[in-house]
């Protein structure tokens, strides 16, 4: 049974999709700054210095310190039950940066794949008689001299 798990895990597919997840959550740790650090202070500032991370509603004040609490990790430690919008604004602005990248370089992967060529007509065909490979435009079999039935191509 180890044996096989071994040959399941060393596959291509299975390897190529582990390296998929790792790039993946280690894109998604810099598109989580990215979205944090960099887009929405200045969309906060724009907005009457928003902290976006900082949008949160009690929905019961903490057992530890009453409200109102300056920001969610106080209200948190003071034990308080928040719905915290801000947090999931800043997901749904991550999600579709990763969404949109993810699609561009689908998008480039799929530009770059080559149409496959047509298929070409081969250049060779069976004599019927001796079955040597002979020019598709031959008219008699240059090895047994037999000769061939109807037209080119046959």
């Amino acid at each position: 049974m180890f044996k096989e798990f071994k040959e399941f895990a060393m596959r291509g597919n299975v390897v190529d999709m582990a390296v998929g997840i790792i790039i993946g959550a280690a894109f998604g740790t810099v598109v989580k700054s990215l979205v944090t650090d960099i887009l929405m202070p200045p969309i906060g500032l724009v907005l009457g210095n928003v902290d976006f991370s900082n949008i949160f509603i009690i929905l019961r004040d903490g057992v530890k310190v009453a409200g109102p609490y300056a920001s969610v990790a106080a209200a948190k430690q003071a034990g308080a039950v928040t719905l915290n919008l801000g947090i999931f604004i800043n997901n749904i602005i991550s999600f579709l940066i990763v969404a949109f990248a993810v699609f561009l370089v689908i998008k480039g992967i799929n530009r770059l794949k080559r149409e496959e060529a047509p298929a070409e007509a081969p250049p060779t065909k069976d004599c019927p008689f001796c079955f040597t490979a002979i020019p598709v435009k031959a008219s008699r079999c240059p090895h047994c001299t037999s000769q061939l039935q109807g037209t080119q191509g046959q």
